[in-house]
């Protein structure tokens, strides 16, 4: 099965971990196109730096009175059971929700069909996809990336649909979340990237061979 068939959800967080999450945008990708999208501030549970506030924009003022990222639980649980979760370098997102949550429900392990598995991941990376399936990129930046592969239009119409006023630009989390599964569904425009199948872009989402030979044995292609 072509993984472009199963939902991924794309997420992005705002935040740190002296923070934690204080913004979270979600981009529901299916059949090479984003479907559905999930946005809101949270209350910081520490302070908020000012060099963060300078790259994310928001403050500890205008976060006051919303409620705590931890309150979602059941929207990343419900999430992580019905498809993978994927992020532009998942590195941050995992610690974030790692930290957060230790661990979602027993879920399908996408990298295993019929498997189970208790974990936030196995994740699909773009920011590993891109740089594996295109070696010769010059940069792996998401900003970078929408640009040289001629997306920005379409971010920006998804953004005035999807995005709060205020929160389409980079660096807001929803924006952030759109303009990497943009990156994602891109890739079911190019046929033999389209025919891959999820636990396919998994392994390819990994730098460590072992772990990708692990996921999946014999060639990819």
């Amino acid at each position: 099965m072509s993984w472009t068939e199963q939902r991924v959800f794309f997420i992005d967080f705002e935040g740190s971990r002296g923070s934690g999450v204080v913004e979270y945008g979600v981009a529901a990708v299916l059949g090479g196109r984003v479907e559905s999208s999930l946005t809101r501030l949270c209350a910081p549970t520490g302070r908020v730096r000012e060099e963060d506030r300078g790259v994310h924009g928001l403050s500890e003022e205008e976060l006051s009175e919303c409620e705590p990222f931890s309150d979602d639980w059941e929207v990343f649980a419900d999430m992580r059971e019905r498809g993978p979760l994927a992020a532009h370098f998942a590195g941050t997102e995992n610690a974030l929700l790692s930290g957060t949550w230790p661990y979602p429900r027993s879920s399908p392990d996408f990298a295993r069909p019929g498997g189970r598995v208790v974990d936030w991941g196995p994740w699909i990376d773009t920011g590993r996809l891109y740089g594996q399936l295109y070696p010769g990129l010059k940069s792996s930046g998401l900003e970078w990336l929408v640009a040289a592969c001629g997306l920005q239009a379409e971010l920006d119409v998804l953004a005035a649909q999807h995005c709060p006023k205020g929160r389409r630009r980079y660096h807001a989390a929803l924006y952030d979340a759109l303009a990497g599964a943009l990156l994602l569904a891109s890739l079911s425009r190019v046929p033999q990237l389209a025919a891959l199948s999820t636990l396919q872009l998994i392994a390819l989402s990994t730098l460590d061979p072992r772990k990708r030979e692990s996921i999946v044995q014999g060639d990819l292609f």
